[in-house]
């Protein structure tokens, strides 16, 4: 990505003269007066070196197990390097560019992260997500069958249990509210109906209907349907449905289309970000391409 490239530019003295597969020495290296914390053959880890590992907030005893998970962690790759430098040929050269390359992917991330969130734009309105539902409806296929539906389990000695029936079937107001205080004080799980819509698989887990053998057929020919088993009485009406491969209804998919619209937005952030810093450079003289 050419971010990093550009953002290059502005972080290079961070890192400019580092030497990123250094192996600490001893005092050849000037760092006699720094205090060493552990030692793999001759490659050192310093105490500054264990600086922000450790969040101020957290306790002493983790502090502790986090500076020993990290040396311990440390000793590991340093036995495990120095053990390959043995076995195999190492491209050094090879290996530095590689380290520089994830080191700038990180300082780029990070800086185009922080911009987007500052600048990111987080209200979606209706209009735009249906305008985005309806450009790209192919791409909102049903994977599963999904219905907007009432459904209540109660235990075989729930009481007034067989006017739950009629309460889901009647349609007012009142008997809606009365259905659900019924349902919080003796149901092990219902869910009454409202605009939202559900995976028909997901609402009926841990009953007898997630045994139907052919649900499609199922849900056409039962808008309302009582089932039991050993302990529990099962009623369910279903209010409306969709059969998979079909297309999803918006109120569905709205989350999700709310999610890539952020998502587009973030791209085009980000690249605006990378334009900006690219034109000020070259404005700036920032950068010049050498040929041959």
């Amino acid at each position: 990505m050419r971010l990093f490239h550009v953002v290059l530019v502005v972080c290079c003295s961070l890192v400019m003269g580092c030497d990123f597969i250094r192996m600490k020495k001893d005092a050849a290296t000037g760092d006699e007066d720094r205090k060493p914390v552990a030692r793999v053959n001759n490659a050192y880890l310093y105490k500054d070196e264990l600086v922000g590992i450790v969040n101020p907030a957290v306790s002493k005893e983790d502090s502790t197990s986090r500076v020993e998970a990290y040396i311990d962690s440390w000793i590991r790759k340093q036995l495990l390097i120095q053990e390959a430098s043995k076995k195999i040929n190492i491209n050094e050269a090879e290996v530095e560019r590689k380290i520089l390359d994830y080191r700038y992917s990180i300082i780029a991330y990070e800086f185009q992260s922080e911009y987007v969130k500052q600048n990111l734009d987080t209200l979606v309105s209706p209009a735009e997500i249906e305008t985005y539902y309806k450009n790209n409806i192919d791409n909102f296929i049903l994977k599963q069958n999904i219905v907007r539906a009432t459904y209540v389990k109660v235990p075989k000695n729930a009481p007034s249990s067989k006017k739950i029936k009629d309460l889901i079937l009647s349609g007012k107001e009142k008997d809606e509210k009365e259905l659900r205080t019924y349902c919080l004080s003796f149901s092990v799980a219902y869910h009454i109906s409202d605009s939202t819509w559900m995976v028909f698989d997901d609402l009926v887990r841990n009953s007898p209907l997630a045994e139907i053998p052919n649900k499609v057929q199922f849900l056409k020919s039962y808008p309302y349907y009582e089932t039991e088993d050993e302990n529990f009485q099962y009623y369910l009406r279903i209010i409306e449905y969709r059969i998979s491969d079909n297309v999803s209804p918006l109120e569905f998919v709205r989350d999700e289309i709310t999610n890539i619209i952020l998502n587009k937005r973030k791209v085009e952030l980000a690249k605006k970000l990378e334009d900006q810093v690219y034109s000020n450079a070259l404005e700036n003289d920032d950068f010049e391409i050498f040929h041959k």
